[in-house]
Formats: C-alpha cells, structure tokens, sequence
C-alpha cells in the first residue's frame, strides 16, 4: 500500500471524523489535505505507519487546532482549540445515524442545495473523488461541477447548516439524493472513470454504507433495492477483468467465479423488496441484475421487460441505452441501433461504443470503426480504452 492507496481508502473516513469533530465540513477538508501533505514527506523518510488512517485524522486534527489558534480572534475560537485537545469521549448521538459517513452523506444531502450539489459534493467529500472523475459521472462539464462544490461549501458556512442527523421522520423525505451517492460511488469503484477498471475501496465503502443504511431504514424498499443492487453487482467483480487485467464483457465472464454468497443474500433482497407494490428504480435494477445471476445464462426477455418497465419509471436516455442492449439480445442489432442512433449523452463513451458493437453484428465495419474512434476520444479508464483498440483491432485497417 502506497499514499495513493491510503487516499482512496481513509479520505471519506477521515473527512466525516474531522467534521464531527470540528463542526465545520471545510475545515475538515482543508485539514485533512494538510495532513497527505505532511505524510507525503515523512512516509517517503519513514514508511507508513501502522494505522495510517488514524495518523491522518491525529494529524489533521493537531493542523486544525493549529489553524483554529492562527486565526483566533474571538474567545470562542481559543475554546474550540482548547476542546480539540481533550481526550475523546463517547459521542452524543443527534438522530439515529451512528455511523460518521452516512451523517455527512445526510448532512451534504441537505434540501437547501440543489440536487447535483449535494451529490457532487458527498461524491468529492466522501469517496475522495477529484472533480474531472465526478463530472464524468454525471456527463457534465468539468467546471459546472466545481462551481457547484464551491457554491454548496458557501452554502453550507453561510446558511450555517449544521452537522447533524435529521430526525426519524425527516429521513424518508431526505433519502433519494443519499442513495444516488452511495450509488455513484459504488459505479465510480466498479468503473473507474480514470486508471485501473477497478477501484475496491469504493466499491467495499458503498457495500458498507447501503449495509449500514439497510439496518437504519430496514423498511424501505429502495434501500433494500439498492443493497441488493449493489452485492448482485459486486457478486460479478472477480470475473470482471481477465489474467492480464483485461474487460471481461458479462456474456464472456466465468461464472463460476461469481460470489455465490452475495448472489444468494441479493436475491433474497430483491425477492423481499419487490413484494411492494410499484418498485422504484434501485428494486428495478436490482430485478434486472438478480436475472443475470440466475442459471447459467441471462433470459435476456425477462431483462428487456424490466427495463421497460424501469423505462417508464426513470425515462433517462442511460436508462434506454443500456434498454437497447437487452433489445438486440431479443429482437436483434437493427432494432437496438435504431434506438441508439435517437439518442444523445454528450461525453459519454458507452453510447458510440454500443453503437459501435451494433454495428459489428450489422456488418458494416467502416462505420463501426468510426464509432470506435469516437468512445476512444472519450473514455477515460485505461483498461476501458485498451477493450476498445482491441475490439477495433479485430476490423482491420
């Protein structure tokens, strides 16, 4: 493990400890980067230490305290010092979040933000994301992310929104933006948007926050959904790449090395969700992937009637690409293209490389490889990028 591995793992973590302890999100933030900067020179002299994450938030907090003295002018700031220094007690709960990272999830979801604020925000706060890797998430421009960031920050000091929990019945109200976090930040682990394919911190952090979301609001279906969503997902992670770290498509994958575990805990979880009547989005998705888990081949059938219906529900043009790939399974590429060529996710990679592997199967390869060059222009992921020069390869000059 480097300080590269030890960022993505503790950032989040240590972010929600500093801001419990200091009450203010930037300032945690600011003296958590502090504290990699100190790292980087003494773990470059001296090798990391044992408990690397505790060594950063020990650190971040002697930093703040540091800061809070400095900029002192007022008693109150001499007595925050003074508090950070006192040996730590059990905390005083504030609402029924125990855990530090779901009350900061719940405290950037706050309503006084726009909803790609408080997920930008969480995104970069919680999961460490930098700002090009959030704006790929939610194929947007780079700089109406970081606008968005620095306005929710100013937001959060000026309208001195606390750090709390809401309230047992506030939660249901707040909850949709706090499980698209959790969701993109699994998405960010399990296609990373630049480097490796793979990230498992965030995928392992995101199983742990549904987890523990689970068991803070055990009857709501789309926690359940989307707890299941993500183990029947994670399920699929070690067939994911090859010897050679190389994408392994779902249809190519060895299923045998699929988690049968998880499998079986995510079935039971959508069979309990979908119970309800009208399933929302996650139990949806979560349907569509207990499917492909199922047997030793997906009833792609089945697949193309849920994603009609999660269609209906989330009419998003994601939604109705990934829709067309269960539909040139049933009713064949020309249907599917036809449906592709209608619609437009500017920066997304995935839209030219469907239509590009539609293609393919139509027989018509110049096209194709102009589709190819297209998703090259824009995927980011190196092992994402080396499946597309391999498939365009495969057409020849």
């Amino acid at each position: 493990m480097d300080l590269t591995d030890v960022y993505r793992a503790e950032y989040g973590r240590c972010v929600a400890t500093l801001t419990r302890l200091l009450g203010d999100i930037g300032l945690a933030e600011e003296a958590v980067q502090d504290a990699f900067a100190v790292a980087m020179t003494k773990w470059e002299a001296g090798g990391l230490p044992p408990n690397p994450g505790a060594w950063i938030v020990t650190t971040a907090r002697n930093r703040a305290i540091d800061r809070l003295r400095r900029e002192s002018t007022r008693e109150a700031r001499h007595a925050q010092a003074l508090l950070l220094q006192t040996p730590d007690e059990p905390d005083e709960e504030v609402g029924p979040v125990r855990d530090d990272q779901l009350r900061l999830i719940f405290t950037c979801c706050h309503p006084a933000l726009s909803p790609l604020a408080q997920t930008a925000l969480t995104l970069r706060l919680l999961g460490g994301l930098e700002v090009p890797e959030i704006a790929r998430a939610f194929v947007v421009p780079e700089a109406t992310i970081s606008q968005r960031i620095v306005r929710a920050k100013k937001k959060i000091r000026d309208a001195r929104i606390p750090y709390r929990v809401p309230g047992e019945a506030e939660l249901p109200d707040r909850l949709p933006p706090v499980l698209t976090v959790i969701y993109l930040i699994f998405n960010e682990g399990y296609a990373a948007t630049t480097g490796p394919l793979l990230r498992t911190d965030l995928t392992a952090e995101a199983v742990r926050l549904a987890r523990a979301l689970a068991d803070l609001m055990p009857d709501e279906p789309e926690v359940l959904g989307l707890l299941a969503l993500l183990l029947l997902v994670e399920a699929r992670r070690p067939a994911r790449v090859g010897p050679a770290g190389e994408l392994v498509t779902l249809t190519e994958q060895d299923r045998t090395l699929w988690d049968r575990e998880l499998i079986a805990e995510g079935h039971e979880l959508v069979r309990r969700c979908l119970r309800r009547d009208r399933p929302g989005p996650y139990q949806i998705q979560a349907a569509i992937n207990a499917v492909h888990t199922d047997g030793e081949a997906t009833d792609w059938a089945q697949v193309l009637a849920l994603y009609d219906q999660l269609l209906r529900v989330t009419p998003t043009p994601i939604v109705a690409l990934n829709r067309a790939v269960a539909l040139a399974e049933v009713h064949g590429p020309a249907a599917a293209l036809a449906v592709v060529e209608e619609l437009d996710i500017p920066g997304y990679h995935l839209l030219p490389a469907t239509r590009a592997e539609l293609l393919v199967r139509l027989g018509r390869p110049d096209k194709a490889r102009e589709a190819y060059d297209e998703a090259l222009a824009l995927a980011g992921n190196d092992t994402e990028r080396a499946f597309l020069r391999d498939r365009r390869a495969g057409l020849g000059a």
